[in-house]
């Protein structure tokens, strides 16, 4: 919840005295996941790297995990791999999309 309190909001808030006024959800809405899913083959490992890569080019954060359980991948409806989930949004699936791609695809 938003608060009038200045020094609650200073405690809170990721940018310090700023004045920034935090989401409606609070800070944590703000937080990007990217999961890498795929058995651990050398595209996937790829795809894992050029994600990262990605997100230093863009001076961005984001959780990223990579998914190797078979079961997890299939729960997404994927069935080739490597394959690329964007909060919790398959992105892309079989194949290693260049680093350029991949910023598009995070910034979208």
């Amino acid at each position: 919840m938003y608060s009038n309190n200045k020094e609650e909001q200073e405690k809170k808030s990721p940018l310090g005295d700023l004045g920034v006024i935090p989401p409606l959800g609070g800070w944590g809405v703000c937080k990007m996941e990217i999961k890498v899913l795929g058995p651990g083959c050398p595209k996937c490992k790829t795809l894992e790297k050029s994600v990262i890569n990605a997100l230093a080019e863009l001076d961005l954060a984001a959780d990223v995990s990579k998914v190797e359980d078979i079961v997890e991948i299939m729960n997404y409806g994927v069935m080739v791999t490597p394959a690329l989930v964007i909060n919790g949004k398959v992105v892309l699936k079989g194949r290693v999309p260049s680093v350029e791609e991949i910023k598009s695809l995070i910034t979208k």
